[in-house]
């Protein structure tokens, strides 16, 4: 048997061992009570066979006794049933599809969030992403229009790639929710995924667009997406850049303007939820409730197959007691 298979060597039975305890026993009968049982004769004097030389067959006689321990020995390590065991998981996961639908329109460089709202919503995002190992990912964009910014895919380093790029500009100025919505929903509706979900994350009020809010709500309600909807802003007045008319740019404090009851519809219809995240910390919050709330199902089966390593150990054993035998009857043979 190879020797390295012994590092990795389990005992079903390891209380099979105690019967070691036998071996002392066993050298003990040999060397003390089993002289009982052996002639003797009375003689004088023992003077004339001092010069005799020992026998060679009493020299190693005592080899009859170590055949039989090993035997012993290798019989209670076969009974432990010495096993190399290999475990295979089979990993059943029931995604979820979801697609994050971010405003990335100018009001998203308001400071009441910080360093502003765009980077502290796309922080939270990224950090949502590595949270869900076994889903696919989608980015939708928009302000006064929408864009997939990254279709929905297992591979989140590419998605958070894509995260990291998006800046305010990029698209229209304005507030598209109703595109924003329609677009997400166009990225999931021919998902098989029992689970299809849509992050909207806006700090504004319905203003442009070719797609009406309550439309595209009813678009998501077909397809029986749910959809969580995010307020960003804080509450009354946040500082917010503005461009003057020499090209300087400097603060000023805006109204914060949420359409938090269109928010909460189409929310409440689809199935989600609204959250108002008035800081960075209840932004990151809500992400974490999200996560909580549409968790992926994972069902491991692990399968455990054993190696039995018994039958060469009881051979062993088998040899050493047949040798022992076959050398006590013959050249270590006792006259009566």
């Amino acid at each position: 048997m190879n020797l390295e298979i012994w590092k990795h060597i389990e005992f079903a039975y390891p209380v099979f061992f105690w019967l070691l305890l036998f071996i002392p026993a066993m050298i003990w009968w040999q060397f003390s009570a089993g002289r009982k049982f052996q002639g003797s004769i009375q003689v004088s004097s023992l003077q004339g066979l001092k010069g005799l030389p020992v026998s060679w067959k009493v020299r190693f006689r005592p080899l009859l006794l170590v055949l039989r321990v090993l035997a012993f020995a290798a019989l209670v390590t076969a009974l432990a049933r010495p096993q190399t065991s290999n475990t295979s998981e089979n990993i059943d996961s029931e995604g979820i599809d979801i697609v994050l639908s971010i405003d990335i329109s100018g009001s998203m460089l308001a400071e009441d969030l910080q360093p502003n709202r765009m980077e502290a919503a796309k922080k939270t995002a990224m950090d949502f992403v590595d949270s869900r190992i076994s889903d696919r990912i989608g980015l939708v964009i928009f302000s006064g229009e929408s864009f997939t910014q990254c279709p929905i895919t297992m591979d989140h380093a590419v998605l958070k790639q894509q995260l990291m790029t998006i800046r305010s500009g990029m698209l229209q100025d304005g507030t598209a929710i109703g595109m924003g919505l329609a677009t997400a929903v166009d990225r999931l509706h021919s998902s098989k995924v029992k689970s299809k979900i849509i992050v909207l994350l806006t700090d504004g009020v319905n203003n442009t667009g070719l797609v009406d809010p309550l439309t595209a709500l009813e678009i998501a309600k077909a397809y029986k997406i749910k959809v969580y909807t995010v307020g960003v802003g804080t509450i009354g007045k946040a500082p917010s850049p503005a461009t003057m008319p020499d090209g300087s740019v400097q603060m000023q404090m805006v109204d914060v303007q949420i359409d938090e009851p269109l928010m909460k519809k189409i929310a409440s219809e689809t199935g989600g939820r609204y959250f108002r995240a008035t800081d960075n910390t209840s932004l990151k919050n809500i992400y974490g409730e999200i996560d909580k709330l549409e968790r992926t199902k994972v069902e491991i089966t692990s399968y455990k197959r054993y190696k039995e390593y018994f039958f060469p150990l009881a051979m062993i054993a088998l040899a050493c007691l047949l040798l022992e035998v076959v050398l006590r009857y013959t050249l270590f043979k006792r006259l009566p």
